[in-house]
C-alpha cells in the first residue's frame, strides 16, 4: 500500500480522459480500450493560465491536511446536475430516459448500491467504500449544432463557440453530452480550474445505459470515472509507472489496465501487490470497475469541507 505523499508537480495533473486521436477507420478498434491525454491538456491549460499550478498545489496541500486531520464532511451531500446536450443527429440528441439512467448510475456507484459491489474481492473488502454523495437531475439544456465533433479544448462549454455556457458551476455539476471525436470517451476538469469551464464532458456514445450507449462502455462508468476526477481523484496508477495516486489504501499499479482483467492481477512494482483493477479510477471496461476505496472517499470528502475547493456544493 502506498504512503500518502504530497507533490506540487503531481498536483498539476488535470484529467481529460480520452483515447488517442485517430482516423475514422481507427476509431472502431480504439473502442476496445479506454485511454487518457492528461499531459496534452495540462500543457495547454498551464500555458493559458500560469497561476493554475500554484492554485492546484494549494488544493493538494489542503486535501492532504484535511485527510490527516479528519476535517471531513458530515451528513449527505446532494449535487444538482445540469446536462447540456449538443446534437447534430437524432442519436446525439439523447433522451431524458438515457440522461436519467446516467444519474441513476452515479447514485448507485457513489453510494455502493451498484449490483456488482458485492464482487469486490475479499482482499479489498476492508477498504471498499460508500462515498455517500448523491446526484439529482436539475435541468436539461439542448442545442442543435452543425458540428460533427468538439475536441477537448472546451468549445462545447462556450456559447460564443457554438456550445452551451455552464449553469451555476459553483453550485451545480455541469455535464456536457456531445460527440467529442477521435474515439474520446470523456474528460473532466480537476478542482482549481476556471468556473467558466468547470464540469464533465461525456461522448453521447458512452452516456448512461440506454439509447446511444455502446459496449463495452455502456454501463455509465465513464461518467463515474470522470466525476471521480472532478472530485479530485487521480488515476489509480498515478499517471506514471508505479506512480502515486495520493491514496494510502490503493495498491501500486504498473500502469493502466484495460478490458476486464482476471483476478488476481499482480503488479511488478515493489512488493508485487495485487492490483485493484476493479477500481473506478483504472481504465478497465465498464463491466470491470465497481468500487471506490476508503482512502478515495476521504480524499473526495476533503474538497467539500469548509475551505475545500468544492465547499459551495456542500451548502
Amino acid at each position: 500500500m502506498k504512503k500518502l505523499l504530497l507533490s506540487a508537480a503531481a498536483a498539476l495533473l488535470l484529467f481529460s480522459c480520452q483515447k488517442d486521436n485517430a482516423t475514422e477507420e481507427q476509431t472502431a478498434s480504439l473502442a476496445a480500450h479506454r485511454g487518457c491525454a492528461s499531459h496534452e491538456v495540462l500543457e495547454r491549460q498551464l500555458k493559458e493560465n500560469p497561476a493554475l499550478a500554484s492554485r492546484m498545489a494549494e488544493i493538494e496541500k489542503f486535501t492532504n491536511d484535511a485527510v490527516k486531520n479528519g476535517r471531513l464532511v458530515n451528513g449527505k451531500i446532494e449535487i444538482p446536475v445540469v446536462v447540456n446536450v449538443l446534437y447534430r443527429t437524432a442519436a446525439e440528441n439523447i433522451s431524458l430516459t438515457q440522461i436519467q439512467s446516467q444519474i441513476d448510475v452515479l447514485n448507485k456507484d457513489f453510494n455502493a448500491l451498484n449490483s456488482d459491489f458485492n464482487q469486490v474481492p475479499t482482499l479489498f473488502s476492508g477498504v471498499k467504500a460508500n462515498v455517500g454523495i448523491s446526484f439529482v437531475l436539475d435541468q436539461v439544456i439542448r442545442k442543435s449544432t452543425t458540428k460533427t465533433s468538439w475536441g477537448t479544448r472546451d468549445a462545447m462549454k462556450k456559447s460564443k463557440q457554438g456550445g452551451i455556457d455552464p449553469t451555476s458551476p459553483t453550485t451545480k455539476l455541469n455535464i456536457w453530452s456531445c460527440t467529442i471525436g477521435g474515439g474520446i470517451l470523456g474528460y473532466a476538469q480537476f478542482p482549481g480550474g476556471s468556473s467558466a469551464t468547470d464540469g464533465v464532458v461525456i461522448d453521447a456514445k458512452y452516456f448512461g445505459l440506454a439509447g446511444s450507449a455502446a459496449a463495452p462502455y455502456n454501463l455509465g462508468r465513464t461518467a463515474t470515472h470522470e466525476v471521480g476526477h472532478w472530485m479530485n481523484l487521480r488515476h489509480i496508477w498515478g499517471d506514471a509507472t508505479c506512480g502515486n495516486d495520493f491514496v494510502a489504501d490503493t495498491p501500486l499499479h504498473n500502469t493502466a489496465n484495460y478490458g476486464v482483467p482476471a483476478y488476481p492481477h499482480y503488479s511488478t512494482c515493489a512488493g508485487t501487490p495485487v492490483e485493484m483493477t476493479m477500481n473506478y479510477m483504472d481504465y478497465t471496461d465498464d463491466a470491470g470497475m465497481y468500487m471506490f476505496s476508503a482512502g478515495q472517499k476521504a480524499r473526495i470528502d476533503a474538497i467539500f469541507v469548509s475551505g475545500g475547493a468544492r465547499y459551495s456544493f456542500a451548502q
